[in-house]
């Protein structure tokens, strides 16, 4: 494979080293490896690719190896510097600003290299913050929304990798206890200790050098949060994680841990053995598949969404949508016609007024699920829905299918259905014209913005964490 244009930078400051420190001209070791200086010096400036023979002879001149001439680091703290600023002046920032690169000299300061460098690193973390807004968190999320469109919401390392885990860790079957997950955290070298004084913004702090992962103290004794927030601080390592570099890496981070948290908690082959028998039975439910594992309904909902097409072949979506008519999440790979802005985003848009996941609020009996047929452009779908309640106010958690793969499901027999025109405004966004023209210009709504539109995105490494609260808690517990 060839060197990268970085590769051949290094090499060409090795090359230059060894030859000045031997006091030799450009010319004189050219004339000791066949080559004219002029060549040397394109070599030596990253432009021009050496032959190995070359490579060879310039190693026996200067009576190295090969594989020194070749090493990844620079020779020297100057010849580091250099490659920096060269790699910074050819950034996509740099470019944009659409003015000349600084020429490095010999007799450039050192120190006059890295206050350019500082200009360099400021402007690059102002581009990164700025990239780091709500638009644009939203347009990450959407790309994101697709690409697991895509792939069916299935990440098949990450099935393999927890499978691996849990073997190692001794489970087999059923709901997966915290003893297992303390054994899984043993495993790499991890304590799991509870805290009554984590960052305000911190689900979990995992402290690398004395190998401690801090949890909250209120997910004990127990429960699918304590699981869930140990398993997901495992993941960044299991998975190689490192700093995000943009609020995009920092939401592919976070399906992930996800993923692989979900992956432990309703393992693959016993989940599909699961699931496969209750299509058998034409008996599928998300609240039979919630308490067979232990987890709570969201997430046995989302777990089907990764699960059901790849080994089901079964398309379906998935809906959190709140007491407001807001989605807050979102998955779909049947072709419901979603609400969308410009953009493409789901996330915050108002679910129409006659889908399952909105109508089962105005429901007595909230201890089962909720079973409705709806016509909707696309065509008929159905869907079971359970609703909640938090702190924040009321929520639904909907699964649903296209009307020919109801059979699978219980609650089929529904006779519920309901008719969707969305996304015409006359369905369920435009007041019948009698109503209209009785208010018009006699009311004045204040609006409620979504907290989307105002919530600006935290700065820091991590999105949404504070490190100087981080590293405070952290000197307290070392």
């Amino acid at each position: 494979m060839a060197p990268t244009n970085l590769e051949l930078v290094t090499l060409g400051h090795r090359i230059r080293h060894e030859r000045v420190s031997r006091g030799w001209t450009l010319d004189e070791l050219g004339a000791q490896v066949g080559v004219a200086g002029s060549q040397l010096s394109l070599i030596e400036n990253g432009k021009r690719e050496p032959k190995l023979s070359l490579l060879q002879a310039i190693a026996h001149a200067t009576g190295l190896e090969v594989t020194d001439l070749l090493a990844a680091e620079p020779p020297n703290r100057r010849a580091a510097l250099e490659i920096e600023l060269e790699r910074a002046q050819a950034s996509p920032v740099f470019r944009s600003l659409g003015i000349p690169p600084v020429k490095v000299t010999k007799g450039m300061p050192d120190e006059t290299i890295e206050s350019i460098l500082g200009l360099h690193r400021e402007l690059d973390r102002r581009e990164r913050e700025a990239i780091a807004t709500p638009e644009e968190a939203r347009r990450a999320n959407t790309e994101l929304r697709l690409r697991m469109r895509e792939r069916d919401n299935y990440l098949p390392e990450i099935e393999k990798l927890a499978e691996k885990q849990l073997a190692a860790a001794g489970h087999v079957s059923g709901a997966l206890t915290h003893r297992t997950v303390s054994i899984m955290a043993e495993r790499l070298g991890f304590e799991l200790l509870y805290v009554n004084d984590l960052p305000r913004s911190a689900r979990s702090v995992t402290d690398l050098e004395n190998g401690r992962i801090y949890l909250p103290p209120a997910s004990i004794p127990g429960g699918h949060g304590l699981r869930s927030m140990a398993l997901q601080a495992m993941a960044h390592r299991l998975l190689g994680h490192q700093r995000p570099t943009s609020y995009a890496d920092f939401l592919q981070q976070r399906l992930e841990i996800n993923y692989f948290a979900a992956c432990c908690l309703i393992p693959e082959t016993n989940g599909v053995a699961f699931l496969q028998q209750a299509k058998k039975d034409r008996n599928l439910a998300v609240e039979d598949f919630r308490d067979a594992f232990g987890v709570t309904h969201e997430a046995a909902a989302m777990r089907m969404t990764n699960l059901m097409t790849q080994h089901l072949g079964i398309r379906l979506h998935f809906l959190r949508v709140d007491g407001s008519g807001a989605i807050s999440r979102v998955y779909e790979n049947d072709d419901l016609p979603l609400p969308m802005d410009v953009t493409g985003a789901v996330d915050g848009q108002i679910a129409c007024r006659k889908w399952s996941a909105r109508a089962a609020f105005s429901e007595q009996n909230r201890t089962t699920e909720h079973y409705q047929y709806t016509d909707t452009p696309a065509g008929t779908f159905w869907c079971a829905t359970q609703t909640g309640t938090t702190a924040d106010g009321e929520f639904s958690i909907s699964v649903g299918v296209p009307f020919d793969d109801a059979r699978w499901f219980r609650g089929r027999e529904t006779t519920k259905r309901a008719i969707s025109s969305c996304p015409d405004e006359a369905c369920c966004r435009r007041a019948p014209s009698e109503l209209t023209s009785r208010w018009e210009g006699k009311a004045w709504p204040s609006a409620r913005v979504h907290m989307q539109m105002f919530t600006p995105l935290p700065r820091g490494n991590f999105p949404g964490v504070d490190d100087s609260e981080v590293y405070a808690f952290l000197d307290r517990h070392a």
